[in-house]
This record gives structure tokens, C-alpha cells and sequence, in this order.
């Protein structure tokens, strides 16, 4: 009778005390009801240097554009970085991180979305440098030139009709979304809605060039001999140097004179007559779009974005030879003959504004550059 009171007192009281969690009801984090371990705080990144690819292993070997900058810049710190094409490196007492995108727009933009998102570091205040290099039109400059861009323009979003069908006056069957025809004259300016142009910082582009324009470069004896065949172009034929000029991204590798006059027109349409075709690639329009949608949610500040592409070859052919004729030879082994000199340009001119940001940092944190 004692033992049958006991039980009835003992689920009494159990009634009356507010249920406990179940199992799994103990909230994110929690095992066994302790508090999850309290996150890291994230690491300050002062600049990112984004490169596009590498040849091989990162060190030691023939290098791409990113081997310079991990040996010579002490990335050596390594993230694992699996929710893109390459793991990513950081000198943590500069506070430099360096980035391998994967080429072509697609993996740009999906990897600087990813590092942006990624909660071990704040980018904030971070500073971006594309360091990679690129075709350059030998109307404007030579192989081994660095050029910093002010407009970045997409070569992707267009309209297309096969050049065998189209009307004979069109001088092109490539033309904007939503025209009907080549170059539309519509009496107004053209407006970039879909992410075919965009406007780089002027005033820290304008800092990065005077900060850089007296950079010697290198030249080589390979490069004056190619540079030499551009008989009809004097640009083309001058030594490498500091540059300012703008880049046409667009995921085909696209050569020759008939592609260099398209892309310099594409270039003009897009910024209003504002803009000069210099350099091609195709990663840097898929870059800031990311850096747009960033800036939006509070991770990054799009101002701080700079693209330095170096000329490893010319867009299109010299005097005397065809396209094809031009990028055959290039796939040759004496082909791109100012493909090292290019790489070590992106890393002297680039590291040289890396350096003055770093070293300033006090400064430079909340206050741009070109705005003390």
C-alpha cells in the first residue's frame, strides 16, 4: 500500500513540471545540453588578389597566374576551399588573401560568391585586385603592357545571326539584346541593364595607375621579334609599359582583325564612346557582378575593386598572315612570347599597390585611396 502511494506521489509531481526537450529539440549546436563552442571570430582581409588559373602545381613548376604571387608573397597559410576550383591562401600578417577562380565567367563568378559568403573571413574593407593577364589590341599597346581597366565589358549577352545569313549592309551578325540590328541609333544613351558593362572605381583606378605608370617592364628578345612583324601598327611595336585601357570579357577565345574591329565597336556602344577596347579575357565581368550582389548584402565593398591584365599576345594577326595562320602559330612552342613576361608584370605592378594598401592600412581601411 506504502509502495503504491509513493509511485502515485512521484507521477503527481512529474505532471506538474513543464515538459523537457525531446530528443533533437535542444537547438543548433547543442549535443548532450551543453552550448555550441562559440565561432571563431573572422579573419580582416586587407586585399585579395584574384587570379584565374594556374599551369600546374602551385609552386615550382612553369608558372600561371597565381604561382608568383604564393611564393613570392608569402601565401602560405592554405583554406580548404571545396565549394570552388581551388583551395585558397593567405599571408595572415598582411592580411593578403590570394584566390584561384577556375577560368571563363561561370567559375569567376561563382567563386567570388562563394569566398564572399564564406563566415572565416571579413571582407568588408577588403581591397580586390584581378591580376591576370590577357590579349591586347595592337592598335594600343604591345605583349608584356600592363593595363589597368576603367570599364569592364561583357562580350557574351548578345544577339547573334550566322555571318552567311545575314543582310549584306550589316557589318556584323553580333548585336545587342533586344536590337534588331547592329548598333542601334536610338537617340539616347545605351543603358548596360543585364550586367553588359560595368564602370570600375575612377578615382582609385586613376591612384593604381600613377602609383604604377613608371614601372619598368620586362622585354625580351622574343618579344621585339614578334612585336616587329606588326609593320603597320606603331603601338604594337613599342617596348611594354604601364597602361590604362578597358577589357572585353567573354567566355570564347576569340582572334583576329575582323573579331578586334568587332570588340573595339562592342566597346564603344557599351560606354557611350566613352570607353577603348585594350585588353580581352573572360572571367572579369562575372567577377563584379558577384562583387555587385555582395556589396548588396553587406559583405564587400564593390568601390575597391581593381582589374590589372597584363598582354601575354596580340587579339589579332600581324601584316602578311590570316587569323588562323596567326593562332596556329602561337599554339607552337615559340608561340606567346610574352606569356612569362606578362605574369611577371601582373605580379610587380600588382604586388607594388598591394604593398601601399598593406603598409597604409591605417588609412586606407576607411578611407580610399586618391580621397586622404
Amino acid at each position: 500500500m506504502r509502495l503504491l502511494f509513493v509511485l502515485a506521489a512521484v507521477s503527481l509531481l512529474a505532471a506538474c513540471q513543464p515538459a523537457g526537450p525531446g530528443p533533437g529539440e535542444h537547438g543548433p549546436g547543442f549535443e548532450g545540453g551543453m552550448p555550441p563552442p562559440p565561432m571563431p571570430r573572422p579573419i580582416e582581409i586587407k586585399a585579395v588578389v584574384v587570379t584565374m588559373f594556374e599551369m600546374g602545381e602551385d609552386t615550382g613548376d612553369k608558372p600561371g597566374e597565381f604561382q608568383f604571387w604564393r611564393e613570392r608573397y608569402g601565401l602560405t597559410e592554405q583554406f580548404a576551399f571545396p565549394q570552388s576550383f581551388h583551395d585558397i591562401y593567405l599571408n595572415r600578417e598582411k592580411g593578403v588573401l590570394g584566390i584561384v577562380t577556375g577560368m571563363g565567367i561561370s567559375r569567376a563568378s561563382s567563386a567570388i560568391m562563394a569566398l564572399g559568403l564564406d563566415p572565416r573571413f571579413d571582407l568588408t574593407k577588403a581591397y580586390w585586385l584581378v591580376a591576370g593577364i590577357a590579349g591586347i589590341d595592337p592598335e594600343d599597346g604591345s605583349i608584356g603592357s600592363a593595363v589597368w581597366a576603367d570599364y569592364l565589358i561583357d562580350g557574351d549577352l548578345a544577339h547573334q545571326i550566322d555571318a552567311r545569313e545575314i543582310p549584306q549592309d550589316w557589318k556584323t551578325g553580333y548585336f545587342p539584346l533586344f536590337a534588331n540590328e547592329p548598333y542601334p541609333e536610338n537617340g539616347a544613351e545605351n543603358v548596360a541593364r543585364n550586367g553588359e558593362m560595368f564602370q570600375l572605381n575612377t578615382g582609385l583606378v586613376d591612384w593604381a595607375f600613377a602609383l604604377t605608370k613608371d614601372i619598368s617592364l620586362t622585354d625580351t628578345p622574343a618579344m621585339q621579334a614578334l612585336r616587329g612583324q606588326y609593320i603597320s601598327m606603331p603601338n604594337a611595336q613599342l617596348p611594354p609599359k604601364v597602361m590604362r585601357g578597358d577589357h572585353l570579357a567573354a567566355s570564347t577565345f576569340w582572334h583576329g582583325k575582323l573579331f578586334n574591329d568587332w570588340a573595339n565597336d562592342w566597346t564603344r556602344f557599351w560606354t557611350n564612346g566613352k570607353g577603348n577596347f585594350v585588353t580581352s579575357g573572360m572571367e572579369d565581368t562575372g567577377s563584379y557582378q558577384s562583387m555587385v550582389y555582395l556589396e548588396q548584402a553587406g559583405k564587400v565593398d564593390k568601390s575597391r575593386f581593381m582589374v590589372l591584365r597584363t598582354a601575354s599576345n596580340f587579339t589579332m594577326q600581324p601584316d602578311g598572315l590570316t587569323a588562323a595562320e596567326n593562332l596556329a602559330a602561337e599554339s607552337t612552342g615559340a608561340g606567346y612570347a610574352g606569356m612569362r613576361p606578362s605574369l611577371e608584370a601582373a605580379f610587380v605592378v600588382g604586388s607594388t599597390v598591394i604593398d601601399e594598401i598593406v603598409a597604409n592600412w591605417d588609412t586606407f581601411q576607411t578611407t580610399l585611396p586618391g580621397n586622404e
